[in-house]
This record gives structure tokens, sequence and C-alpha cells, in this order.
């Protein structure tokens, strides 16, 4: 039985890396494409006994099947039939209801989030006990048929190129760009990619170098690189980004960060939920509340480990409308106690529960199985709103960043 899980779809807030197939061992090409529609009917079956609403949002599920049959039939390419297949599932309306296909990074992320629940079948499609992809540590953003950095990792080649968060890229190796194509099969090669900063300004070229990105693992080590203290107003404010929340062990590294790391003399947190995965549970504003104990235990070694352990200082949550799924629970849970000011735009309205599909061609089917309320209240289709509202336009940004300078300028006011 697949476990449902809070992970919002939609490809333009996924991490940008080149995803590698054959000839790399750690995943299979996909099988030829049939000349039959039957990866079309898998998906159609599955949502007719799987979305969370048996009555289908009021559709007639035969008639929208019928709708989009023949766009997936005379589709040439995996894209065409993907697009399809997602304006079928966009008839619901509903979040976490997707289909994907190995040229979006978000293929292999959601393959390795839900990879407990697909363990038996992943290895039909892939070689190899973890999955990676080849890729530089960005994300992207489609704007207006443009491709945008929206957040470069930290210590990860996009980074270290220089690779700014609003910067336009135009052509990877004198071809466009495309998030996975654009590094397929240049592990180890150089990538010269086109940037223009300004909008209208000239381009500038930056080279980087793919590396393999296990997508848990880099979310991991991405968050912990994004501990920095910022000094604003003679206050010292601690800054940490969690890309994904699709675990329990994101949150054990955020606490470790924030009990005995980089962030453990700071007066003040940013706690960055913006774009990336949800998965949170509520469980995790505990650290937070501060009518809570916090339990020291201390070996003889003199090693200290403490349990139940709460922040105690002031803190404040971006988020914006990549915010999404159990992310935009912590936000409704953070504003409605008050732990912080929630700073930034209106969060996604993505609250649902879903499950993965791995279907017959190795294709990945996100499929919302279970409604979500936060207290009695639907999120979806709604959001949290930000008791701090700062627009952010990304296009061409160089690296500036409003909202987090809003969140500066607050809690170096009051912390």
């Amino acid at each position: 039985m697949r476990a449902p899980a809070f992970i919002r779809s939609g490809a333009v807030a996924v991490a940008v890396a080149g995803a590698q197939v054959l000839p790399f061992p750690e995943a299979r090409a996909y099988e030829p494409k049939p000349e039959t529609t039957a990866v079309y009917e898998e998906v159609w079956r599955i949502a007719r006994d799987r979305f969370y609403d048996p009555k289908m949002k009021g559709l007639d599920w035969e008639a929208m099947g019928k709708k989009h049959r023949l766009a997936y039939a005379t589709a040439k390419t995996d894209e065409q039939r993907s697009d399809a297949i997602n304006a079928l599932l966009a008839e619901l309306g509903s979040s976490h209801t997707h289909h994907y296909t190995a040229d979006e990074t978000g293929y292999y992320e959601l393959v390795d989030i839900f990879s407990y629940p697909l363990r038996r079948d992943i290895p039909k499609h892939f070689r190899g006990d973890k999955v990676r992809y080849a890729g530089i540590g960005m994300f992207t953003k489609n704007i207006d048929g443009k491709s945008f950095v929206t957040a470069v990792f930290p210590d990860m080649p996009a980074a270290r190129a220089g690779l700014l968060a609003g910067d336009e890229i135009l052509s990877a190796g004198d071809q466009p760009f495309a998030p996975v194509g654009s590094f397929r099969n240049k592990i180890g090669e150089k990538v010269t990619l086109k940037v223009r900063r300004e909008a209208g300004g000239d381009t500038t070229s930056i080279v980087v170098e793919p590396q393999w990105i296990e997508p848990g693992e880099t979310f991991q080590s991405a968050l912990r690189d994004s501990a920095r203290v910022i000094e604003a107003n003679g206050k010292r404010i601690g800054y940490v980004r969690v890309w994904s929340y699709a675990g329990n062990e994101y949150q054990q590294q955020l606490e470790e960060v924030l009990s005995e790391g980089k962030l453990k003399d700071a007066d003040a947190l940013i706690w960055d939920l913006r774009d990336g995965w949800g998965g949170a549970h509520p469980r995790y504003l505990s650290v937070f509340n501060t009518y809570g104990p916090t339990l020291a235990l201390t070996g003889r070694n003199g090693t200290t480990n403490l349990v139940g352990y709460r922040w105690g200082k002031p803190v404040a949550m971006l988020v914006n409308g990549g915010t999404r799924s159990g992310k935009e629970v912590l936000a409704y849970g953070f504003k409605k106690n008050g732990f912080g000011q929630v700073i930034g735009e209106r969060t996604a309205g993505a609250l649902l529960a879903g499950t993965a599909f791995l279907l017959s061609d190795g294709s990945l089917l996100i499929m919302a199985v279970e409604d979500a309320a936060v207290d009695g209240e639907r999120v979806e289709g709604v959001g949290v709103a930000p008791s701090v509202e700062v627009p952010f336009d990304l296009r061409y940004a160089a690296g500036k960043d409003p909202q987090l300078d809003k969140a500066i300028a607050v809690l170096a006011d009051g912390a």
C-alpha cells in the first residue's frame, strides 16, 4: 500500500539539474513508446480509482478521457504525451496531481522522496540502489517562455560558477537551455551557459561542470550549508533555508544547526521555507514553542544531546508562491500561534495528500489521494497570507532579495 505524503506537484519549483538515463548505470532508458494510448489509459484508471474525490469534482471522467485522448495518441514526443496527460489531470483542478517524465528533474526528486512506497517498482526502471542525476544545483522557473534561476544551492557547481537568483539562462552549449537535456551525458565536462543578468542587457558566458546529485542528500547538505549569521544593527541574525521537508531528517538537521551548529549563538533566526518541496509534519513547529522543556543528556565523554530542543529567541519565516503542501501547514501554525512574522507572498494553496505511481513506461504520476484541512480550514486553493507582504519579481534580480532584506530589518529592529 502506498503511503500518502504531503508533496506539491508542479515542475516550476523543482531543483534544476540534468538527469541522466543510459548509458550511466543508475537508470534505464524508457521502453520504446507504443503506438497505443496504454500509458494514457493507465493514468486515467489510476485517477478514477484513487483520486481523493470519488465524484471526480463533478466531472464526467469518461468524457474527460475522450477529450484528451487524441492529443496523446497523435503526440510525437515524450513532452507532448506528458502535456496531454497533464491536460487531462488539470481538469481535476487539484494540487498533487501531475505527470512527470525523465526530462524533468522533479521526476528524480519525487522518485527519491517516494522511494520507500515505490521500492518494488524502482528496480524495474532504475539500476542501482540510489536515485541520482547529473546537475549543477539550482532551481529555475519558466516565466513567459524564459528560464530564470530562482535559487542556487550553496557550494554546488551553479553557486561556485557565480550564477545568481534572477539570472536568465538563454542557452547551454550553444543549444536552447533545457533543465535536463543541457546536462545529459556531461558529467565531468564543462558546459557553457549564456546568461543575461539585466533585462535587455548583454549576455555573459558562465562555465559549469555538472556533478552527480542524489536529491535527498543534496537537500540536506544545502540546508546545512545555507546556515549563516548576518550582522545587522548590532544583532547576529541567523539564516537557514529548508529546501525540502519530505523526511524527519531535515528537521533533525535544522535542530542541530540551531542547537549546536553555526546558529547556536545567533540573536534571532530567519527560517526560509520558500520554494522546494513540502512534506513537513505539524510537530516541527514545537521547536519554536517556548513553553516546552528541553532535556539535556550528557554522557561520560562530556557530549551533550538535547531532547525537545526549543529555540526560545525571535524568529521570522519567509514564504512565497512556491511554499507548498506541508510547508503551508507550518506557515499556518506559525502565524496562528504568533511565533513570529511571516514575511513574503501568499503560499501556493497546494495542500492535499499525494502518493506516487511509477507507470509502465517508467514515467511518474503523482495523485492526490486524500483531502486535507488545518484546524478545520482548507488551505488547498487558498494558501496562507503573510503577515508582512513583500512582493518579489525575481527576473533579473541579480541576487537581490527584498524578502530576505525585510526579514533582516524586522529582526534587527526587534530582536
